[in-house]
């Protein structure tokens, strides 16, 4: 099994402590250091080039959310989860265009932590349905816009239908389950339409889907 490199970043020891705890039980996560602020956890990227980054949204001086986006800037290929206290859905679109590929709450159950963690690392992290409903509501009542401005008709109807699969809650396996096709066939669909929409993970392609009124589509059938 590979090791995901892991830095933390947060502003309070003992969120640090707890979650350096409950990534250091688990097969599969190696702990690479620690940053106390924005400003550290950029600098730490660039000598420890971790994985992933568990980024605290609230922490004096540069934000969290500042940081990610020097750091996915510099360094794309790192994924950052966001941490927060608060399940407020503009803070998700907020993370989200500054280049983060999750949200954490951090009073979540640790293996709900550990499962949506390495669904991200295994790129079939599935956004939850109560998550897709917020961004969907918060849409109809703001009007918020994604990262994407190009229109879906550069979509396949079978991508539309694995989109919207997407925005509901599915995981690759569901997916491929209600679309009767393989389950390598639903991550290359889905790599397809990240870079048709020129989007950067699943949540924003659940901020697409909802944007366009592409979620009611996917229907249990064949095909590829």
């Amino acid at each position: 099994m590979m090791n995901y490199r892991v830095l933390i970043a947060d502003d309070h020891p003992l969120a640090r402590r707890a979650i350096r705890s409950l990534i250091d039980g688990e097969a599969g996560f190696e702990w690479v250091g620690e940053a106390r602020s924005g400003a550290e956890a950029v600098e730490l990227c660039g000598r420890l080039l971790p994985d992933l980054v568990l980024m605290d949204i609230q922490m004096p001086g540069m934000s969290g959310l500042e940081a990610t986006k020097r750091i996915k800037q510099l360094y794309p290929h790192i994924r950052i989860v966001m941490l927060t206290v608060s399940d407020d859905v503009a803070d998700l679109f907020t993370a989200v265009r500054h280049g983060a590929q999750g949200y954490l709450l951090k009073n979540m159950d640790p293996d709900d932590w550990i499962a949506y963690l390495r669904g991200l690392l295994d790129e079939n992290s599935e956004i939850s349905r109560g998550m897709a409903d917020r961004l969907f509501h918060s849409f109809r009542s703001t009007g918020e816009s994604t990262t994407s401005d190009i229109g879906p008709g550069v979509l396949s109807q079978r991508e539309c239908e694995i989109l919207s699969c997407v925005a509901s809650g599915q995981s690759n396996r569901q997916i491929a389950e209600t679309l009767i096709i393989t389950e390598n066939t639903v991550k290359n669909h889905i790599k397809n339409i990240l870079s048709k929409l020129a989007l950067d993970n699943r949540v924003q392609l659940t901020a697409y889907a909802v944007r366009h009124g592409l979620t009611q589509i996917g229907q249990k059938q064949g095909g590829k």
